[in-house]
């Protein structure tokens, strides 16, 4: 999608720091992290969100969350969350779906 901004940092259009990049996926650090860790990891495919999900794309959502556990096994985390959110009023603010990695401190429950 041409005015995506998370497909334009998946194709290196706009800067972005780097956690991890493969035919696939593409993960980076958060501009505003929450977290000590905070990154995202994205499919390089346009999906819009979780709601988005279908078998035709569901195997780049496995993908996504083996990227997930090796870089966190890569960077020594063990004690991490992974969030979601699917639509405004849930808190997405690119429709463009997105897992948030956090870690380094402790997560609260209710989330919020």
């Amino acid at each position: 999608m041409s005015d995506c901004l998370f497909c334009k940092i998946a194709a290196g259009e706009i800067p972005s720091n780097k956690v991890y990049e493969d035919d696939l996926v593409y993960a980076f650090y958060d501009i505003d992290p929450q977290a000590p860790t905070h990154f995202l990891v994205i499919p390089k495919a346009h999906i819009g969100s979780c709601g988005e999900i279908t078998a035709e794309n569901s195997a780049v959502m496995a993908h996504a969350f083996e990227v997930i556990s090796q870089v966190t096994r890569e960077m020594g985390i063990t004690d991490f969350r992974v969030v979601s959110n699917c639509g405004p009023q849930a808190g997405q603010s690119v429709p463009h779906l997105h897992f948030h990695v956090l870690a380094g401190r402790d997560m609260t429950w209710p989330p919020g």
